[in-house]
């Protein structure tokens, strides 16, 4: 009778995809610009600290012209009555890239001065043009268009 061994997996090759994947993951976004970035032959105009707003998502950014690191909601999931602290009060620029309408309010349960920002790629690069900079305290999303 013949005793068949069983074959262990090779942990070392495990082990190495994992230290690797990250790696070449962060090395194949480099250059990538966020999706509202305009780009002019070629050269895109985004800056370093900017992060991209995946599609289907509304971001907040504490910083003008979309930089810092934003609070990024799946407009899906609904509104947002209380925004979470680090945002809260701190938002600067907005970019829309859901299918949605985002409207960004001054005060908590949507109260207060707000701005609306358009659907599939509306972006609001300065809030302060709205006297809305760094007052952002809750967002509503919805199917109501801008100016209804």
């Amino acid at each position: 009778m013949k005793l068949l061994r069983r074959q262990r997996p090779n942990t070392g090759a495990v082990t190495l995809l994992a230290a690797v994947v990250p790696t070449v993951l962060a090395a194949s976004l480099i250059g990538f610009a966020p999706a509202h970035a305009a780009t002019t032959a070629g050269a895109s105009t985004a800056h370093r600290d900017q992060i991209a707003c995946p599609r289907g998502f509304v971001c907040i950014y504490p910083e003008i012209n979309f930089n810092g690191q934003p609070y990024v909601k799946r407009t899906v999931d609904g509104s947002v009555r209380h925004l979470p602290d680090y945002i809260r009060g701190n938002g600067s620029s907005v970019i829309n890239n859901s299918s949605r309408t985002a409207r960004v309010y001054q005060k908590d349960n949507y109260f207060g001065r707000h701005v609306c920002v358009g659907r599939e790629g509306g972006t609001i690069s300065d809030l302060r043009s709205y006297q809305l900079n760094d007052t952002t305290h809750s967002l509503r999303n919805n199917d109501t268009p801008c100016g209804a």
